[in-house]
C-alpha cells in the first residue's frame, strides 16, 4: 500500500483576495484624486429658451392670480352685503318679539296671561298660527303681527345661511389665492436664478434677444416713440389710445392696475376705463367683452390678445402696432404685433 502524499498548502486564495483589496483602495484613491467634472457653463440660447418658457408660465399663472383676486373682492362684496341685511333683519325681528313681549305684559297686568299668549311667546311664529288657528284663538292683529315676525326670521334664518356660505368661499378664495400667487413668485424667482448664472454681458443678449420688450431685432422702429399711429379723430378709443402712450416706459408690476404700473390686462383695462368703458379684470375675461374683430380690420383701440390660453393682451395702435406690459423686469412699451407669439385674435370692446 502506497504512502498517500498530503496536499501542499496554497496561498492562492488569500492572495488573490490581497490583490484584490489592494487594487479597490488604488482605484479609489484615483477617483479620488479626480476632480469631479464640472457643470457645463450655461449657454445663451439654453437659458433665454428657459427663462421664455418660465415667463410665459409666470404671465398665466397671474392671470389666473387676477381672476381670483377679483372672486375675492366680489365675495368680500356679496359678504358685507349680506352682513348688514342680517343685522337690519335681527333689527326688525327684535322689535317685534318686543312688541310682543308689550302685549304679554299688558295681558298680565289685566289679570293674568291669555293662554294663547302664552303660545304665542313660547312657540315659533309659523307653529302659532298653525296651532292658534285650529282653536280659534288668536286676533287678526295678533295675526299680523306674527306674519310679519315669520317671514322676517325666515329671511333672517336664510340671510345667515348665505352670509355662511360666503364666507367659506372667502375662505377657499384666499388659499388659493395665496397658493397662486407662490406658484408665480416660484416660477419668477427661477427664471432669476437662470440669468444670475450667466455672466453681465450674456444676461444683456438674452434680455436684447427678448422679442416682447420692444427691443428685440424684430421690434422694428424705435419701442419708446414710434411713428405717429391712425389714431381716430376721437370717441372713446382715442381716449384709450391716448391714455395707453401715456403709460410708455412704466413698469410692468404683476396684478398691479396703475397708475404708476401694470400687467397686461391692468393695462388695457385702465386705458378703457380712461375711456368710459368697463372692461373684466383678467385677459381671459376681456376676450369676451366685445365684438371679434379680423386682423385686418384692426382699429386703434382693439383689444389684441396672444397665446392658447388668452393670457397675454394689448392695446393696439395701428400701423401694426400695440402698447403692451410685456412682463416682470420690463417696462410697458410698443410692440409690433407681429413680434409677439401666437397672435389669437382681436375684440372691439
Amino acid at each position: 500500500m502506497g504512502t498517500r502524499r498530503k496536499p501542499r498548502p496554497t496561498t492562492a486564495g488569500p492572495l488573490r483576495r490581497v490583490l484584490l483589496g489592494t487594487a479597490a483602495a488604488s482605484t479609489a484613491a484615483l477617483a479620488a484624486a479626480v476632480p469631479a467634472r464640472a457643470e457645463p457653463a450655461p449657454t445663451v440660447a439654453g437659458v433665454k429658451q428657459q427663462v421664455d418658457q418660465l415667463n410665459e408660465q409666470a404671465e398665466s399663472s397671474i392671470e389666473k392670480y387676477n381672476g381670483l383676486r377679483e372672486k375675492q373682492d366680489r365675495l368680500q362684496q356679496t359678504t358685507g352685503r349680506l352682513q348688514d341685511r342680517v343685522a337690519a333683519t335681527q333689527q326688525k325681528t327684535d322689535q317685534l318679539r318686543g312688541g310682543l313681549g308689550a302685549f304679554a305684559a299688558q295681558q298680565y297686568r289685566g289679570g293674568g296671561i291669555d293662554p294663547s299668549v302664552q303660545l304665542l311667546l313660547n312657540a315659533a311664529p309659523d307653529e302659532y298660527l298653525e296651532r292658534a288657528a285650529t282653536q280659534d284663538q288668536v286676533s287678526s292683529t295678533q295675526a299680523g303681527l306674527l306674519r310679519q315676525l315669520a317671514r322676517e326670521q325666515r329671511s333672517l334664518d336664510q340671510d345667515r345661511k348665505e352670509a355662511t356660505d360666503r364666507l367659506a368661499e372667502l375662505d377657499a378664495a384666499g388659499k388659493q389665492l395665496a397658493e397662486e400667487k407662490r406658484q408665480v413668485q416660484a416660477k419668477l424667482d427661477q427664471a432669476q436664478q437662470l440669468l444670475n448664472r450667466l455672466t453681465p454681458a450674456d444676461r444683456a443678449a438674452v434680455n436684447a434677444a427678448d422679442p416682447t420688450s420692444g427691443t428685440g431685432a424684430r421690434a422694428g422702429r424705435s419701442a419708446d416713440r414710434p411713428d405717429t399711429p391712425a389714431v381716430p379723430a376721437g370717441g372713446r378709443a382715442a381716449a384709450a389710445v391716448q391714455f395707453a402712450y401715456a403709460q410708455l416706459g412704466k413698469p410692468y408690476v404683476w396684478g398691479a392696475t396703475g397708475p404708476g404700473s401694470f400687467d397686461c390686462s391692468g393695462l388695457t383695462g385702465a386705458a378703457w376705463r380712461a375711456a368710459g368703458v368697463s372692461l373684466p379684470r383678467v385677459s381671459e375675461d376681456q376676450w369676451n367683452a366685445g365684438r371679434r374683430i379680423a386682423r385686418a380690420d384692426l382699429q386703434p383701440g382693439d383689444l389684441v390678445f396672444f397665446y392658447g390660453d388668452l393670457h397675454h393682451v394689448g392695446i393696439y395702435i395701428g400701423n401694426g402696432q400695440m402698447i403692451h406690459a410685456p412682463r416682470t423686469g420690463k417696462n410697458v412699451t410698443v410692440l409690433p404685433i407681429d413680434a409677439m407669439p401666437s397672435y389669437m385674435g382681436a375684440v372691439r370692446p
